[in-house]
Parts: structure tokens; C-alpha cells; sequence
């Protein structure tokens, strides 16, 4: 009868918080008789001494379980890599992200081809512009330049020499020619005076 009692007083379904605060403000004491309280007594005393017991044998088992984990040479560091390991599998096989993979991925794809269209788009316009009639006329005139440049510096010889050179005279025929008559320092000892 004892245990018909104690099932009838345990419930199978946890106390929501206001129930919790129901209880707490009914006094029960008036309500069961002496012979209850005394069974309520010590049932409560033995369960305390049952969570007691399940306390020292969870502290038991945790420290084997350290122990175990020493002797594999599993340390906190290695759980956690294999935790992240294991976490970073799973979510890599949630739909979710293959979606997300696969739609970053055809996005990147889309951006290269875009970037290398544009890209031969300029090669192409580039190509184009150097065969246009402007550009040609304009590479002539450079070219004339530079020939009448070749010719007033060093006479009719076309032998030429770098571009840099054939500045670098004209420049200095020029300062001769606009001087007329001032004679200009050949190197620098004659410029430090």
C-alpha cells in the first residue's frame, strides 16, 4: 500500500513555474495527518540520500573518466579539434550549405568569365584602336618628329641610337641654337665654379 501511496504522491509530468508557485502558497499541513508526514519525512530523507549517492558516483565516474582520457593522451585541446572537426563535417553535409556552396561557387565562375570578357573586350579595343586611322596618324607624326629630330642632330645619317639619346641632343642643339654664342659647361667640373 506504501508504494500505491508514493506513486499516487510522485507525478509523471515536471512542475511548471506557476504551479511551483501554487504549492508554495497552500499551506498543506492542516491537509494530510500525522502518519503521512511521517512517511513524507522519510521518503524525502531518502531521496536526498539517493541524490547524494548519484552525486559521489557522477563525481566517480568523471574522474575515471579524466583518468582514461590521460592514458589515451586525449586532452582538452584534442577534444576540441575533434568536436570542431566533427561540427565542420556536419554542417559541410546540411543542405543548407551545399545550396550555399554550390550557388558561391557558380557565382565565382560567372565573375571569372566576366572578368576575362572584359578583359579581352579591352585587348580587342585596344587592337582595334592601334588599327584605326588616328592612331596611325599620329604613330607617323611621332615617327616624322623623331626623324627630323635624327636629322637636325646628327646630319642626314639615319644610324640613329636610343630615343633617350636623340632627346638628349635635340635638347642640347637646341640650347646651343637659342644661346647662339654662350657656350655651355660640357661637364660638371666646369658647372661647380
Amino acid at each position: 500500500m506504501e508504494a500505491q501511496q508514493a506513486e499516487g504522491l510522485l507525478e509523471t509530468q515536471p512542475l511548471q513555474e506557476t504551479d511551483e508557485e501554487t504549492i508554495t502558497d497552500v499551506d498543506f499541513t492542516d491537509m494530510i495527518s500525522e502518519e503521512e508526514k511521517e512517511e513524507l519525512k522519510i521518503e524525502l530523507g531518502k531521496l536526498e540520500d539517493e541524490i547524494s549517492t548519484l552525486r559521489q558516483v557522477l563525481a566517480a565516474k568523471e574522474k575515471h573518466l579524466v583518468e582514461i582520457k590521460q592514458k589515451l593522451g586525449i586532452n582538452l585541446m584534442n577534444e576540441l579539434k575533434q568536436n570542431f572537426s566533427k561540427s565542420w563535417h556536419d554542417m559541410q553535409t546540411t543542405s543548407a550549405y551545399k545550396k550555399t556552396h554550390e550557388t558561391l561557387s557558380h557565382a565565382g565562375q560567372k565573375a571569372t568569365a566576366a572578368i576575362s570578357n572584359v578583359g579581352t573586350a579591352i585587348s580587342k579595343k585596344f587592337g582595334d584602336m592601334r588599327n584605326s586611322p588616328t592612331f596611325k596618324s599620329f604613330e607617323e607624326k611621332v615617327e616624322t618628329t623623331v626623324t627630323s629630330l635624327k636629322t637636325k642632330v646628327g646630319g642626314t645619317s639615319h644610324s640613329g641610337g636610343s630615343f633617350e639619346e636623340v632627346l638628349s641632343s635635340a635638347a642640347h642643339a637646341s640650347a646651343q641654337s637659342s644661346i647662339s654664342g654662350t657656350q655651355l659647361p660640357e661637364n660638371e667640373e666646369e658647372l661647380q665654379c
